[in-house]
């Protein structure tokens, strides 16, 4: 690694061969130059990382460039055949403003009336709807009062009415506004006085009305050919707890809890009922379900080759990168898997890179850990390589399995906004909250999956509905 022109690495291996030549040094003084030196090698490498070798997010990245792109010949703007989303007139505005030409300015003599030209303009009323029940009260001769029965649901003199609550709880859930902001919005745009609290009751409420809908999607999930799962740290009354995801290109499933590895996982009751290939990130309690098959995501293994390749100077992780890029374009052409002939090739590729770098990067010496407990610490690049080793059909399933893909993108980007909702509001007040998020955001991003706009879904929800693909 360079830093102001200075090449760390190279500078740093002088100054080790200098201090190994050094004969007059103390002990106390060699190994504090030793600590110093290591203090040094951990720090520029901590410097070098960015997100294309770790799993640091892109916002992070020193002066990141924009990726350029190559000129492709075409204009500008949307190309032909492109649905676009632009205005159109519609066949029936809500309103009409007929427009008459003053005849005192035109010319004298006699018009025909032709029709009109139209025009709309598009817009919106920001404003609040108040519905008056009044239930007719009779009475008989003998002064026995009959009160006409009002709606189902109407059952106080003053109530919010279900649309309203769907509208809220979109704006905290889905939106992920503070209460605050709500309360501001409800306030100032739309006249109506609404509390937190009466918000968090507007929550608790679709959290209840949403358990039937939980349960189906855990039997779906713990049914379904793939899964994908994933776990991000979450802050809940400023103590560290996990939010678990379980998701496939349908349904979502999310879940808090205090604990990271399986007692989480088995309260949640969705893996140990899975028998199909099960996507992640390598992460050890997931082989704890033997019921399953395993695939694991190269995303990850493509930046952590690229990082052994540029920190530790590890040429095999460079070809091996490489390697699997390939793969992945060759499946990608072959329409999704690669028969065992097309992928034989690949596999003895593999295993050759694989055993030269078992030369490259050999496997520390027991002699050195004589006399201690537990297993002889490895770098990154070796931890790597026994990985690529020892997991290779799950690092290449994706190669002959036509429902496997090629990273487990589809569960990082259904917990991506957790991040979003942590960086907003800093945490959750509390279990209940966090309950909360994750039952009604699973919700929203199943019925997204689906078709089902979020606005709509919560409108169902209020009205004591669910939609129809959870029947």
């Amino acid at each position: 690694m360079k830093l102001d022109g200075i090449d760390i690495d190279s500078t740093l291996k002088e100054m080790e061969a200098i201090l190994a030549d050094e004969k007059a040094l103390s002990p106390s003084l060699r190994s504090m130059i030793g600590v110093l030196i290591l203090l040094v090698k951990l720090l520029s490498h901590r410097m070098g990382l960015n997100s294309h070798n770790s799993s640091k997010p892109p916002s992070s990245d020193p002066n990141r460039l924009k990726s350029t792109r190559t000129r492709s010949g075409k204009k500008p703007g949307g190309q032909k055949g492109h649905p676009g989303a632009t205005l159109t007139q519609i066949e029936e505005p809500d309103e009409v403003e007929l427009i008459c030409i003053d005849r005192r300015s035109l010319p004298k003599g006699r018009y025909e009336d032709m029709g009109v030209e139209k025009r709309q303009v598009f817009d919106i009323e920001i404003c609040r709807h108040v519905i008056e029940y009044q239930a007719q009260i009779l009475a008989d001769e003998t002064g026995q009062i009959f009160v006409a029965p009002f709606p189902a649901g109407v059952s106080k003199a003053v109530q919010y009415g279900n649309t309203l609550k769907a509208h809220a709880v979109y704006l905290s859930q889905y939106q992920l506004l503070p209460y605050q902001r709500i309360q501001d919005y409800f306030g100032e745009q739309l006249h109506i006085p609404l509390s937190q609290g009466s918000l968090f009751n507007f929550n608790k409420e679709a959290f209840a009305r949403l358990a039937d809908f939980s349960a189906i999607t855990k039997d779906k999930l713990a049914r379904a050919e793939r899964l994908h799962v994933d776990e991000t740290g979450i802050n809940i009354e400023g103590k560290r707890h996990w939010l678990h995801c379980a998701s496939n290109a349908l349904w979502t499933d999310f879940f808090a809890h205090e604990k990271r590895g399986c007692e989480a996982m088995d309260a949640r009751g969705i893996l140990p009922r899975f028998s199909g290939v099960l996507c992640h990130d390598h992460w050890k309690p997931y082989y704890r379900y033997t019921g399953c098959s395993h695939a694991l995501c190269n995303a990850h293994h493509v930046r952590e080759l690229t990082c052994a390749h540029e920190q530790d100077k590890q040429a095999w992780a460079g070809k091996m990168k490489t390697l699997l890029e390939d793969i992945n374009k060759a499946v990608h052409v072959a329409g999704g898997s690669l028969e065992q002939d097309q992928a034989k090739p690949f596999r003895s590729r593999y295993r050759r890179l694989l055993k030269q770098a078992e030369i490259e990067c050999p496997a520390p010496a027991q002699r050195q850990h004589q006399g201690k407990r537990g297993r002889v610490k490895r770098s990154k690049s070796r931890n790597l390589l026994e990985r690529l080793i020892h997991y290779e059909d799950d690092v290449l399933r994706f190669m002959e399995n036509p429902d496997v893909p090629f990273t487990n993108n589809q569960g990082e980007s259904d917990i991506r906004m957790t991040k979003v909702q942590q960086k907003i509001s800093g945490c959750f007040r509390s279990m209940e909250g966090a309950e909360i998020f994750c039952r009604i955001r699973g919700y929203l991003s199943t019925c997204r999956k689906q078709g089902v706009k979020s606005s709509r879904a919560m409108e169902m929800l209020f009205e004591g509905k669910l939609p129809d693909f959870a029947g």
